[in-house]
């Protein structure tokens, strides 16, 4: 079977992309509006950058009617945001999020989702989350126009917060316990549990 991608629509092309590019992580991305308003979305557009500076990047693209998402309109008055890692324990939380309330709605307040100050940016973090990254705006790239069309936010990590539930032996971060979860095609979705190891060459 071979794919013509320049032939293909938007959703068809989308639709195909989120069926192969697999697992993809969860950024789960709290921000703020000018005048206060927190937001709390979850995008599986997303990956580190790199390490210097370190840098990760997460994509909003744009609504079905090509309007700009929430965050992407929060991020653009208030260049700060937090990528909140998403575990297994959280994901019916993640999941209630990706609902489309109205502008200024708190998915915090909306869905119960308890909330702790940052210490670095103004948004704040998820207090269950494992792992949560505040970072600075870097840059936005646009790519395309209209529906579907991209607004890739690179991110300038500023500090991380790390639960000591989820430090291994060697004292990272343990898969394991992080226990994260990661996008499939459609509604599926994979835990971070079933690991197998190789020396690199």
């Amino acid at each position: 079977m071979r794919l013509d991608f320049t032939a293909l629509s938007p959703r068809e092309a989308y639709a195909w992309m989120i069926a192969t590019i697999l697992p993809r992580p969860i950024a789960w991305v709290s921000t703020i509006s000018a005048d206060g308003k927190t937001n709390l979305a979850p995008f599986s557009f997303f990956q580190g950058v790199c390490a210097n500076p370190p840098t990760l990047m997460f994509v909003p693209v744009n609504q079905r009617d090509g309007t700009k998402k929430d965050t992407t309109r929060n991020i653009e008055a208030v260049p700060e945001f937090v990528v909140n890692l998403v575990p297994f324990a959280l994901s019916e939380q993640m999941n209630s999020t990706a609902e489309l309330l109205p502008y200024g709605e708190s998915e915090f307040e909306q869905f119960g989702i308890a909330a702790a100050p940052s210490e670095r940016v103004r948004p704040p973090r998820v207090a269950a989350a494992p792992v949560a990254f505040e970072c600075a705006l870097d840059r936005i790239v646009h790519i395309g126009a209209g529906p579907l069309a991209a607004n890739v936010m690179f991110g300038r990590i500023l500090c991380a917060h790390v639960s000591a539930g989820v430090i291994g032996a060697e004292g990272r971060p343990d898969a394991a316990k992080l226990d994260l979860i990661g996008r499939l095609g459609g509604d599926a979705y994979v835990r971070t549990r079933d690991i197998f190891s190789m020396e690199r060459p």
